[in-house]
Protein backbone atom coordinates (compact mmCIF):
# COMPACT_ATOMS: atom_id res chain seq x y z
CA UNK A 1 0.00 0.00 0.00
CA UNK A 2 1.25 3.46 -0.88
CA UNK A 3 1.99 6.01 1.81
CA UNK A 4 -0.76 8.23 0.42
CA UNK A 5 -3.37 5.46 0.66
CA UNK A 6 -2.33 4.62 4.23
CA UNK A 7 -2.49 8.30 5.19
CA UNK A 8 -6.04 8.39 3.86
CA UNK A 9 -7.05 5.40 5.96
CA UNK A 10 -5.42 6.90 9.05
CA UNK A 11 -7.21 10.21 8.47
CA UNK A 12 -10.55 8.40 8.19
CA UNK A 13 -9.79 6.38 11.33
CA UNK A 14 -9.01 9.59 13.21
CA UNK A 15 -12.50 10.79 12.24
CA UNK A 16 -13.96 7.64 13.78
CA UNK A 17 -14.75 5.75 10.57
CA UNK A 18 -15.32 2.06 11.53
CA UNK A 19 -14.37 0.91 8.02
CA UNK A 20 -10.99 2.60 8.40
CA UNK A 21 -10.47 0.91 11.77
CA UNK A 22 -11.26 -2.43 10.13
CA UNK A 23 -8.82 -1.66 7.31
CA UNK A 24 -6.02 -1.07 9.84
CA UNK A 25 -6.86 -4.39 11.49
CA UNK A 26 -6.58 -6.10 8.11
CA UNK A 27 -3.30 -4.37 7.34
CA UNK A 28 -1.51 -5.01 10.62
CA UNK A 29 -3.37 -7.80 12.42
CA UNK A 30 -1.30 -10.75 11.17
CA UNK A 31 2.09 -9.19 11.86
CA UNK A 32 1.00 -7.91 15.25
CA UNK A 33 -0.30 -11.35 16.19
CA UNK A 34 2.98 -12.99 15.15
CA UNK A 35 4.96 -10.51 17.22
CA UNK A 36 2.68 -10.86 20.26
CA UNK A 37 2.58 -14.66 20.03
CA UNK A 38 6.33 -15.08 19.98
CA UNK A 39 6.82 -12.52 22.73
CA UNK A 40 4.11 -13.86 25.06
CA UNK A 41 4.55 -17.51 24.07
CA UNK A 42 0.86 -18.47 24.27
CA UNK A 43 -1.87 -18.16 21.68
CA UNK A 44 -4.56 -17.12 24.15
CA UNK A 45 -2.36 -14.31 25.48
CA UNK A 46 -1.56 -13.15 21.94
CA UNK A 47 -5.24 -13.11 21.01
CA UNK A 48 -6.14 -11.11 24.13
CA UNK A 49 -3.29 -8.70 23.54
CA UNK A 50 -4.19 -8.22 19.88
CA UNK A 51 -7.73 -7.25 20.84
CA UNK A 52 -6.36 -4.81 23.41
CA UNK A 53 -3.98 -3.28 20.85
CA UNK A 54 -6.84 -2.48 18.50
CA UNK A 55 -9.10 -1.28 21.31
CA UNK A 56 -6.37 1.17 22.25
CA UNK A 57 -5.93 2.07 18.61
CA UNK A 58 -9.58 3.06 18.37
CA UNK A 59 -9.35 5.08 21.60
CA UNK A 60 -6.04 6.79 20.78
CA UNK A 61 -6.07 7.26 17.00
CA UNK A 62 -7.76 10.68 17.24
CA UNK A 63 -4.73 12.01 19.11
CA UNK A 64 -2.20 10.52 16.69
CA UNK A 65 -0.43 13.13 14.59
CA UNK A 66 0.36 11.50 11.25
CA UNK A 67 4.05 12.06 10.64
CA UNK A 68 4.59 9.00 8.46
CA UNK A 69 5.57 6.83 11.42
CA UNK A 70 2.28 5.13 12.15
CA UNK A 71 3.71 1.61 12.24
CA UNK A 72 6.28 2.29 14.99
CA UNK A 73 3.52 4.08 16.95
CA UNK A 74 1.24 1.04 16.64
CA UNK A 75 3.95 -1.46 17.49
CA UNK A 76 4.97 0.62 20.50
CA UNK A 77 1.44 0.11 21.85
CA UNK A 78 1.82 -3.64 21.25
CA UNK A 79 5.30 -3.77 22.79
CA UNK A 80 4.19 -1.97 25.94
CA UNK A 81 1.17 -4.25 26.35
CA UNK A 82 3.12 -7.48 25.91
CA UNK A 83 5.86 -6.31 28.31
CA UNK A 84 3.19 -5.70 30.95
CA UNK A 85 1.67 -9.13 30.30
CA UNK A 86 5.06 -10.86 30.60
CA UNK A 87 5.77 -9.10 33.90
CA UNK A 88 2.44 -10.22 35.31
CA UNK A 89 3.02 -13.81 34.20
CA UNK A 90 6.44 -13.87 35.81
CA UNK A 91 4.85 -12.96 39.11
CA UNK A 92 2.52 -15.98 38.90
CA UNK A 93 4.29 -19.23 39.91
CA UNK A 94 4.12 -21.97 37.28
CA UNK A 95 2.68 -19.66 34.65
CA UNK A 96 5.22 -17.91 32.44
CA UNK A 97 5.67 -16.86 28.83
CA UNK A 98 6.96 -19.38 26.32
CA UNK A 99 4.57 -22.15 27.32
CA UNK A 100 3.36 -25.21 25.45
CA UNK A 101 1.62 -23.20 22.72
CA UNK A 102 4.93 -21.99 21.27
CA UNK A 103 5.19 -22.95 17.61
CA UNK A 104 1.51 -23.93 17.44
CA UNK A 105 0.71 -21.51 14.65
CA UNK A 106 3.33 -23.20 12.47
CA UNK A 107 1.72 -26.62 12.82
CA UNK A 108 -1.91 -25.75 12.19
CA UNK A 109 -3.81 -25.38 8.93
CA UNK A 110 -4.16 -27.51 5.85
CA UNK A 111 -1.35 -28.28 3.44
CA UNK A 112 -1.73 -25.77 0.58
CA UNK A 113 -1.86 -26.82 -3.04
CA UNK A 114 1.61 -27.27 -4.49
CA UNK A 115 3.19 -27.52 -1.05
CA UNK A 116 6.31 -29.53 -0.31
CA UNK A 117 5.98 -33.29 0.38
CA UNK A 118 4.95 -34.28 3.93
CA UNK A 119 8.49 -35.23 4.97
CA UNK A 120 9.83 -31.86 3.81
CA UNK A 121 6.94 -30.09 5.52
CA UNK A 122 7.72 -31.97 8.72
CA UNK A 123 11.37 -30.92 8.55
CA UNK A 124 10.37 -27.32 7.99
CA UNK A 125 7.98 -27.49 10.94
CA UNK A 126 10.68 -28.94 13.16
CA UNK A 127 13.08 -26.19 12.10
CA UNK A 128 10.48 -23.54 12.94
CA UNK A 129 9.88 -25.17 16.30
CA UNK A 130 13.62 -25.11 17.05
CA UNK A 131 13.73 -21.45 16.08
CA UNK A 132 10.73 -20.66 18.31
CA UNK A 133 12.40 -22.47 21.21
CA UNK A 134 15.65 -20.59 20.61
CA UNK A 135 13.83 -17.26 20.48
CA UNK A 136 12.28 -18.00 23.88
CA UNK A 137 15.79 -18.34 25.33
CA UNK A 138 16.78 -14.82 24.33
CA UNK A 139 16.55 -12.00 26.85
CA UNK A 140 13.28 -10.17 26.38
CA UNK A 141 14.78 -6.92 24.97
CA UNK A 142 16.81 -8.80 22.34
CA UNK A 143 13.87 -11.01 21.35
CA UNK A 144 11.66 -7.94 21.03
CA UNK A 145 14.05 -6.19 18.61
CA UNK A 146 14.53 -9.28 16.45
CA UNK A 147 10.79 -9.92 16.24
CA UNK A 148 10.01 -6.31 15.39
CA UNK A 149 12.67 -6.41 12.70
CA UNK A 150 11.21 -9.60 11.23
CA UNK A 151 7.46 -9.15 11.59
CA UNK A 152 7.30 -5.44 10.83
CA UNK A 153 10.35 -5.11 8.59
CA UNK A 154 11.13 -1.95 10.55
CA UNK A 155 14.36 -0.04 10.25
CA UNK A 156 16.35 0.14 13.46
CA UNK A 157 15.43 3.80 13.82
CA UNK A 158 11.76 2.81 13.71
CA UNK A 159 12.40 0.02 16.21
CA UNK A 160 14.10 2.51 18.50
CA UNK A 161 10.99 4.69 18.28
CA UNK A 162 8.67 1.74 18.90
CA UNK A 163 10.60 0.52 21.94
CA UNK A 164 11.49 3.92 23.35
CA UNK A 165 15.24 3.26 23.27
CA UNK A 166 18.21 5.07 21.68
CA UNK A 167 19.12 3.95 18.18
CA UNK A 168 22.46 2.53 19.35
CA UNK A 169 20.71 0.42 21.97
CA UNK A 170 18.27 -1.02 19.43
CA UNK A 171 21.14 -1.84 17.08
CA UNK A 172 23.16 -3.43 19.87
CA UNK A 173 20.26 -5.59 20.97
CA UNK A 174 19.59 -6.69 17.41
CA UNK A 175 23.19 -7.66 16.72
CA UNK A 176 23.73 -9.31 20.07
CA UNK A 177 20.40 -11.11 19.94
CA UNK A 178 21.08 -12.44 16.46
CA UNK A 179 24.53 -13.69 17.51
CA UNK A 180 23.05 -15.32 20.58
CA UNK A 181 20.26 -16.88 18.53
CA UNK A 182 22.72 -18.40 16.09
CA UNK A 183 24.79 -19.76 18.98
CA UNK A 184 21.72 -21.39 20.51
CA UNK A 185 20.67 -22.88 17.17
CA UNK A 186 24.13 -24.28 16.42
CA UNK A 187 25.02 -25.32 19.96
CA UNK A 188 28.15 -23.13 20.01
CA UNK A 189 28.98 -20.89 22.97
CA UNK A 190 27.41 -17.46 22.63
CA UNK A 191 30.34 -15.11 22.16
CA UNK A 192 28.15 -12.08 22.69
CA UNK A 193 26.40 -13.34 25.81
CA UNK A 194 28.30 -11.19 28.28
CA UNK A 195 28.12 -7.90 26.42
CA UNK A 196 25.90 -5.02 27.42
CA UNK A 197 24.22 -2.34 25.36
CA UNK A 198 27.02 0.08 26.25
CA UNK A 199 29.67 -2.26 24.81
CA UNK A 200 28.49 -1.94 21.23
CA UNK A 201 29.78 0.46 18.53
CA UNK A 202 27.63 3.50 17.89
CA UNK A 203 28.18 3.63 14.12
CA UNK A 204 26.20 0.56 13.09
CA UNK A 205 23.54 0.95 10.43
CA UNK A 206 20.71 -1.22 9.14
CA UNK A 207 23.03 -2.52 6.44
CA UNK A 208 25.35 -3.89 9.10
CA UNK A 209 22.57 -6.11 10.46
CA UNK A 210 22.88 -9.55 8.91
CA UNK A 211 19.45 -11.12 8.43
CA UNK A 212 18.82 -14.71 9.47
CA UNK A 213 16.57 -17.33 7.80
CA UNK A 214 13.16 -17.50 9.48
Amino acid sequence: MSGEALAGIIAAARRGDPAAHAALVDLYGARLFGFLFRMAGRREDAEDLLQEVFLRLVRMIATYQDDGRFEPWLFRIAANLVRDRIRRLRRRPGDRPGGSDAGEEDRTGELPAGAAPPDATLEQGEARDRLAAALRQLPEPEREVILLRHFSQMSFREIADATGTPLGTALARGHRGLARLRSIMTGDPAKEAGRSDDDEPEDWTDDAYTATTW
